[in-house]
């Protein structure tokens, strides 16, 4: 029996009439739960949910919602140009797939590609808007959030904003803490415009309407997924602060920070008109390189550092190659400062870090995000959700490799057709890459002849000895 089934039988013997077999989200959060101050809490917050309010029972709620991170993590990677700049290389590498239907490793047909009707939702998931569009979106969400909603409607897909929407768990045992629990069952998902504490409207929506891809799970929490940029978040901090310190350094008129000594000056209003004096002359880009003037007794000196004393190149240069650590695209396609300079261009070095990139992220990213789509998507019997890399700039050169692959499989099933086993099988092997499905003819040599029928078609085709019957 379903979580939902079990809270419409609860239902049955509380509030609702004992003909009713069933329960969907709205009817369990407005029925279920007794009337009380108009809001339910969770994650420590107090949020609205129209008129209606929830207090204590059998079977409890745990949602939780991104509150903070994707407002803060978006500015962050606003005043960070290399977070920025990953973020958007991977937004436009995902959304170049295509997707597309694909026999499973194990099937008849090993491999093989196809379309159906059911793929159009996908290639126009809503009105003038692209398939690129909506991973493009899809992966902004969830490299700021950790999480990205895909809501299927009956004509279009819609991509929900992450910090707006709620999970919803339910348990019997552990109503503290549902999502961790043994009995702890997905239910639905909670969406309301402008987040749940805005007072407006929240629509429930059934898992089987919802892709929710998280493709850096939480470790902390259940069906939630965590951003790349929160462990980058200090590296981001550094590179902001470096360009401050740089923007305050042109301030200073680009010179470097002094201590004026021996200001002769009696009393505090002379001293402070002999420095406003001296700021209003020389501070400032506009007053650079101005000579300073000083009276008898006072003395300038130079302190702090430059640019060149700091090695703010170096220093900011280890920063960027963090955030392409985290961000896993490699410093040399980036194209920040440490990844270009050296061999980390050449043909070989790039290639390799092409490759790392195609490995490591578009591939198994890629694969992650059609299985969390196939939820969505009515996939055939025998089937999987599958992407088509075809039109891929990124992954063009890869086309070489596969020229190489396929030379080597025509190669593997010629040998098996000569050595006696089927076609169909031999290419079902080669494909499906399982020895298994060799199916022998019984037939050996290149003739491809039973064993023993050489010898008798021989023995049958000499001819017989003519007789001498001529007399002595």
């Amino acid at each position: 029996m379903g979580l939902l089934d079990r809270i419409s039988a609860q239902l049955s013997t509380r509030t609702r009439a004992a003909a009713e077999t069933r329960s969907s989200i709205d009817t369990w959060l407005q029925d279920y739960f007794l009337p009380a101050q108009g809001q339910f809490s969770y994650g420590g917050n107090q949020y609205l949910y129209g008129t209606n309010g929830y207090g204590q029972a059998a079977m409890s709620v745990r949602a939780r919602e991104i509150s903070q991170t994707l407002p803060a993590y978006s500015a962050a990677l606003r005043a960070c140009p290399p977070a920025f700049a990953a973020e958007m290389v991977r937004a436009l590498v995902i959304s170049q797939a295509r997707f597309t239907f694909r026999n499973p490793p194990s099937s008849s047909t090993p491999r093989r590609m196809f379309g159906t009707r059911a793929l159009s939702v996908l290639e126009h998931p809503a009105p003038s808007q692209t398939t690129g569009q909506m991973l493009a979106r899809m992966e902004w969400h969830a490299g700021l959030a950790g999480n990205a909603y895909v809501y299927r409607q009956p004509d279009q897909l819609r991509v929900l904003r992450p910090d707006w929407v709620a999970v919803v768990f339910g348990s019997h045992q552990e109503p503290d803490d549902a999502a961790q629990a043994l009995d702890g069952e997905l239910v639905g998902y909670l969406y309301a415009n402008r987040g749940l504490d805005s007072g407006n409207r929240i629509h429930t929506i059934l898992p089987p309407d919802m892709c929710h891809w998280t493709p850096i799970p939480d470790p902390e929490m259940s069906h939630l997924g965590m951003s790349w940029i929160t462990p980058a978040i200090r590296e981001i901090q550094n590179d902001k602060a470096s360009a401050d310190y740089k923007i305050r350094y042109w301030a200073n008129a680009a010179t470097p920070n002094l201590v004026v000594k021996g200001i002769p000056a009696v009393t505090k209003e002379q001293f402070d008109d002999i420095v406003d004096a001296m700021e209003a002359r020389h501070a400032g880009v506009a007053n650079a390189f101005r000579t300073l003037y000083l009276t008898a007794g006072a003395d300038a000196t130079v302190v702090g550092n430059n640019f060149k004393d700091m090695d703010l190149k170096a220093l900011t240069g280890s920063g960027e190659t963090r955030i392409a650590l985290l961000s896993r695209v490699p410093a040399p396609i980036l194209g920040i400062s440490e990844g270009l300079a050296g061999s980390s261009l050449n043909a070989g070095n790039f290639g390799m870090a092409r490759r790392l990139f195609a490995d490591t992220w578009v591939y198994p990213t890629l694969q992650d995000v059609c299985g969390s789509l196939a939820d969505i998507v009515e996939v055939p019997n025998g089937a999987e959700l599958w992407f088509d890399t075809g039109d891929m700039p990124l992954l063009r050169e890869d086309a070489k490799d596969a020229a190489e692959i396929l030379n080597l499989q025509i190669e593997g099933i010629t040998k098996a057709v000569r050595e006696g086993f089927t076609a169909e099988s031999s290419v079902a092997a080669v494909t499906g890459q399982d020895a298994k499905l060799l199916k022998h003819t019984g037939r050996v040599s290149v003739q491809l002849q039973t064993p023993g029928e050489q010898d008798a078609a021989a023995a049958a085709a000499k001819p017989e000895p003519a007789l001498n019957l001529a007399r002595p």
